[in-house]
C-alpha cells in the first residue's frame, strides 16, 4: 500500500457547487445571510455559523433529497478515484458540510463506499434541522465543526503522508498540516501566502495528472514538522 493518503474536500472540489450554500439559497430563511457575513468577518466560527443556518433551513425530507439528486459533481472524480485504487492510495472525505448531503450525493454517483469525515445533519420536525458536531475539537484553530487536522494527524501518523485535496477556508489548517496540497480557488492564495507546498488545480483532471509524480517522490514537499498531540473529539 501507498504511505499517501488521499483527503478530499467535497463542496467546491468534489461537487461542484457548494451544496450547503445551494440549500440556503433555495431553502434558507432571513437571517443565513447575516451569519455567513459574521462568518467571514471572523466574528464568529464555522461551527456556529453552520449550526445557525441549519436550523434555518425550511424543507422536509422529499425536497431535500430532490435537491440534492440535482447536484454534479467534478467530471473527473471518477478516474481518480480508479487510479488511487489501482495504487492502493486511500481516499477520505473531509467535510465541514453535511453527512446527509455528502452520502446522498456519493450514492447517487456509486461512490458510497468512500469514507466520509463531516458534520451530521439531523431532522428534528417535518421542516426542522440541526446540525451535530460529532468530530470537532476544543483546539480547533478555526473552530469548524470538523477539525480537518485531526483526521490528517491521524492519516500521518508515524510514516504516512497526506495529500490534502481542497478549496476554501475549511481546508488552511489542514493544509498548512499536510504533506502536500493539491489547491483550488482561495486555497491557492493562502498556500501562496504561507509558502506551503502545492500545486494548483482547477478540477480532478489536472489532480489526477499530478498523482504519478506525487507517487514517485517527483513533488518535493518541505520536512513535515513534529506531529503535534491529536486534539481530542468532542460530541455535540
Amino acid at each position: 500500500m501507498s504511505d499517501w493518503t488521499l483527503l478530499c474536500d467535497f463542496d467546491g472540489t468534489i461537487s461542484v457547487e457548494d451544496t450547503t450554500d445551494t440549500l440556503l439559497e433555495r431553502f434558507g430563511k432571513p437571517g443565513w445571510e447575516k451569519l455567513e457575513d459574521d462568518w467571514k468577518a471572523g466574528r464568529i466560527g464555522s461551527r456556529e455559523c453552520m449550526a445557525g443556518q441549519v436550523a434555518l433551513l425550511d424543507m422536509n425530507r422529499a425536497e431535500l433529497d430532490k435537491h440534492l439528486t440535482e447536484r454534479a459533481i467534478d467530471p473527473g472524480f471518477a478516474a481518480f478515484v480508479a487510479y488511487a485504487k489501482q495504487h492502493d492510495m486511500p481516499i477520505e472525505i473531509l467535510s465541514d458540510g453535511l453527512d446527509y448531503a455528502i452520502h446522498f450525493i456519493l450514492k447517487h454517483y456509486d461512490f458510497d463506499y468512500l469514507p466520509v469525515t463531516a458534520n451530521r445533519l439531523e431532522e428534528v420536525g417535518e421542516r426542522e434541522w440541526r446540525l451535530g458536531f460529532p468530530n470537532a475539537s476544543p483546539m480547533c484553530r478555526a473552530k469548524s465543526g470538523t477539525c480537518k487536522c485531526t483526521a490528517a494527524a491521524r492519516a500521518q501518523g508515524p510514516r504516512g503522508r497526506v495529500l490534502m485535496i481542497g478549496d476554501g477556508a475549511s481546508d488552511y489548517c489542514v493544509a498548512e498540516a499536510a504533506d502536500f496540497v493539491f489547491a483550488k480557488g482561495k486555497l491557492v492564495d493562502h498556500c501562496r501566502a504561507k509558502k506551503i507546498a502545492h500545486a494548483p488545480i482547477k478540477d480532478f483532471a489536472e489532480a489526477l495528472a499530478l498523482l504519478p509524480a506525487l507517487a514517485a517522490g517527483k513533488l518535493a514537499g518541505a520536512p513535515r514538522a513534529a506531529a503535534a498531540p491529536l486534539p481530542k473529539v468532542v460530541s455535540a
